[in-house]
């Protein structure tokens, strides 16, 4: 078997190969993906710190780098506001991340979460039966009853009320966040599922909503609407269409709501490909 990438451990990322380099790629090694620019001072003090890591853990994750200024669509499509900004792609979502050139020690931290130097992957962990959501809410739980003034549990903790169905407490906890955790990707991803959620208070059911949608067309908000249903009740790619269409067709709707639905919704999805083809077709009607 041959066909498998053989990336060096940093690269360049740009819009044509950000599927197979980044999103293809991290089913098989995490990416770390850099948004910085050469103008940006930060930057210049992050980068070789990344850089030196990624040689030191020797293959254990790959570095990509996107330069803003040259590679706008993709910066556009991860919401980047500041830069630099890290995310950690691991079995082709954004799992992880920060904002801001963080300290070697931070970074350290941060990294081992997510990797390990290959040196140190041979234990036969990622044979472990995964937890259930219930369990991992117990565990963290504990973890914060043992170490309360460690922030990072709490935006844990947030994640995991969320799985186990418990919205307003998970909610509670994401609005008490620092400012440092706050813009996590981890916390960005919470944001977008709570705000899809909340999309649909007051809404009608899904019948209500397709009968609306099927005698007007370009009833907006009913269109909307339908694709928030569809997505969080499973039905995903005829979820995201809805959104589709009201791009293409009012783009402007809403303050352009439909490209907020679009970009939330890739947050919170799982599955690479899908996310991938749809960035792809957005990316179409907006470029």
């Amino acid at each position: 078997m041959t066909d498998a990438p053989t990336l060096p451990v940093v690269f360049d990322v740009d819009t044509q190969t950000f599927e197979a380099d980044v999103l293809q790629a991290s089913l098989t090694t995490p990416v770390l993906v850099d948004f910085w620019a050469p103008w940006c001072e930060p930057c210049k003090t992050l980068g070789p710190m990344l850089e030196k890591l990624a040689a030191e853990y020797n293959g254990a994750f790959r570095l990509g780098k996107v330069d803003v200024d040259q590679q706008q669509e993709l910066a556009g499509m991860f919401g980047i506001k500041s830069i630099p900004t890290v995310v950690m792609v691991k079995d082709g979502q954004v799992l992880d991340g920060f904002a801001g050139a963080l300290p070697e020690g931070q970074l350290r931290e941060f990294l081992s979460r997510h990797v390990q130097p290959l040196e140190a992957t041979d234990d036969g962990l990622d044979d472990a039966t995964p937890e259930t959501p219930e369990q991992a809410l117990g565990r963290i739980q504990q973890a914060i009853a043992a170490e309360p003034d460690k922030a990072e549990l709490k935006l844990d903790l947030a994640l995991a009320l969320l799985r186990v169905g418990q919205s307003a407490a998970a909610e509670a906890e994401l609005a008490a966040l620092p400012v440092n955790l706050a813009t996590d990707a981890r916390a960005v991803r919470l944001r977008s599922e709570l705000d899809l959620a909340h999309a649909l208070k007051g809404a009608p059911e899904l019948t209500t909503l397709q009968q609306r949608v099927e005698a007007d067309g370009n009833d907006w908000e009913a269109r909307d609407q339908l694709g928030v249903r569809l997505l969080l009740e499973g039905d995903v790619e005829a979820g995201l269409d809805q959104f589709l269409v009201i791009l293409q067709k009012a783009r402007d709707w809403n303050d352009g709501q439909a490209k907020k639905r679009l970009l939330a919704a890739f947050t919170t999805l799982d599955d690479a490909d899908v996310v991938g083809r749809y960035r792809r077709k957005m990316a179409s009607l907006l470029f």
